[in-house]
């Protein structure tokens, strides 16, 4: 049986990520049939994609309201101030996780950006009170290090990875006058 060639391999990753990122749910037989691969094949390259960390893991769209939650994201600026290794890894250290998730937040993502803005953090909290609390921690653990930071409550998702809101009449709510 002849190999692939890289190309190849790459094109045939690409098309199984593509129909996991629409569904990470599927089967891996429905995955196998879309593509036109056979099912080993398609448990092959998701495992050793998983093992090369090009999938991280595997997440479930929900609506933080149903479950009682709101769901937040800050904007941070941070300032000129050199960051020492420490201070970098104190957000993704365990004690610090601990101390947010003591004030009743759910962390989502963390993402490094360039703009306006050096990070933006994604997060659910039960409500405006908790989520203030966590941009007052990180303001007291990154004293000097942040020149700016904004807390914006997410009021309506109208898509989320690249699935649109089953509610999305529901956007029309916010718009009424």
């Amino acid at each position: 049986m002849p190999k692939n060639s890289v190309k190849q391999i790459e094109q045939d990753e690409k098309k199984i990520l593509e129909e996991l990122k629409k569904n990470a749910n599927k089967s891996i037989n429905d995955i196998a049939e879309k593509c036109g691969f056979s099912r080993q094949k398609v448990w092959r390259v998701i495992n050793n994609l998983e093992k090369n960390n090009t999938i991280w893991g595997y997440v479930a769209i929900v609506d933080e309201e149903k479950l009682g939650k709101k769901s937040y994201i800050i904007l941070i600026k941070r300032s000129n101030k050199p960051m020492k290794k420490e201070i970098l890894n104190l957000m993704s250290g365990k004690d610090f996780m601990k101390r947010v998730e003591k004030l009743g937040i759910e962390p989502l993502s963390n993402i490094y950006i360039n703009g306006n803005y050096d990070w933006l953090i994604f997060f659910n909290a039960p409500d405006i009170r908790i989520a203030k609390g966590y941009v007052e921690e990180l303001n007291r653990s990154y004293e000097g290090y942040i020149s700016e930071i904004h807390l914006q409550e997410i009021m309506f998702s109208a898509q989320s990875w690249g699935i649109t809101n089953p509610e999305i009449n529901k956007l029309e709510d916010f718009f009424k006058v």
